[in-house]
């Protein structure tokens, strides 16, 4: 089992004008401690159960950004952009940047937003659930197309490029990583089945297997090799959480499949601690 960071929540004892190098130590002590994978969140407010709405949520690319300079080896990317925020070929190139500036080590997560409340509150536009899932089909299909070989025109039914000209090239050929992320038995893992090199899942519970059977008839009905898709989970980690714990809660996984966890915490406030109880679990589990 390979263990990611997924940084989820900036509320710490450093205080927010000095996020910036708590930030970039945290990145590089996950690193040094063997941490493979490193995500953030793609909101501008904080999720309700990890923390206050108004406490410290960093933008999403900007903070990639920050984190391929201050990291050498890990994987990185959104869990997961909010398909709503961007439009397809801003985020395509964005991706693409950072993909050539970490040296091939940038992807995309990528699913159908959810939250409503920001959305409002800061004036996206929050079109209903099926208008969502349109556009995260053919947002998925532009970026696609503009990592190909192809320049040709899309012309999609919510959007339509003249020109799908992508320079520089993303090094990650023949795509960077595609993480699709949800649960969703109809739509979302359909998505996954179709399109997507993983999938990501709650295992905060019982392990999702019902999830990877649905997971499973969608790429049979596409004629998916349901192998070529990584299967990866999240967890939650809190102040009470031990290694021990930590490995315990992802023991049932493996056996089904899964390949990675990422590990958010939720009212730590020392993120070395959180390095510390991944890379303890990575340990037990290895």
């Amino acid at each position: 089992m390979e263990f990611g960071l997924h940084i989820a929540d900036f509320t710490w004892r450093t205080g927010a004008r000095q996020l910036g190098p708590a930030l970039a130590a945290h990145v590089r002590n996950a690193e040094a401690a063997g941490i493979q994978r490193i995500t953030v969140m793609d909101h501008f407010w904080q999720l309700p159960g990890i923390g206050p709405v108004d406490h410290e949520m960093l933008e999403a690319y900007a903070t990639l950004g920050f984190i391929v300079a201050h990291t050498e080896k890990a994987l990185l990317h959104t869990l997961v952009t909010g398909v709503i925020y961007r439009e397809p070929a801003l985020l395509a190139k964005q991706v693409t940047t950072l993909d050539v500036l970490s040296g091939g080590r940038v992807g995309l997560g990528i699913g159908a937003a959810w939250n409503e409340q920001e959305t409002q509150g800061l004036g996206f536009a929050f079109p209903p659930v099926a208008e969502r899932f349109r556009q995260l089909e053919e947002t998925i299909q532009i970026c696609l197309q503009m990592w190909s070989e192809s320049e040709e025109p899309y012309d999609g039914a919510i959007w339509q490029l003249e020109r799908t000209l992508n320079s520089p090239q993303s090094l990650t050929r023949p795509h960077p990583y595609l993480m699709i992320g949800g649960g969703g038995e109809k739509k979302t893992l359909r998505l996954v089945a179709q399109y997507a090199d993983a999938c990501n899942l709650s295992a905060m519970g019982a392990p999702p297997a019902h999830k990877l059977d649905v997971l499973r008839g969608h790429c049979d009905a596409v004629g998916r090799d349901y192998s070529e898709i990584e299967k990866t989970a999240m967890i939650a980690v809190n102040p009470d959480s031990t290694s021990e714990s930590v490995a315990q809660a992802v023991a049932g996984l493996s056996p089904l499949g899964f390949t990675a966890t990422y590990v958010f915490s939720v009212g730590i406030d020392e993120p070395e601690r959180v390095v510390e109880l991944i890379a303890g679990a990575a340990a037990l589990s290895s």
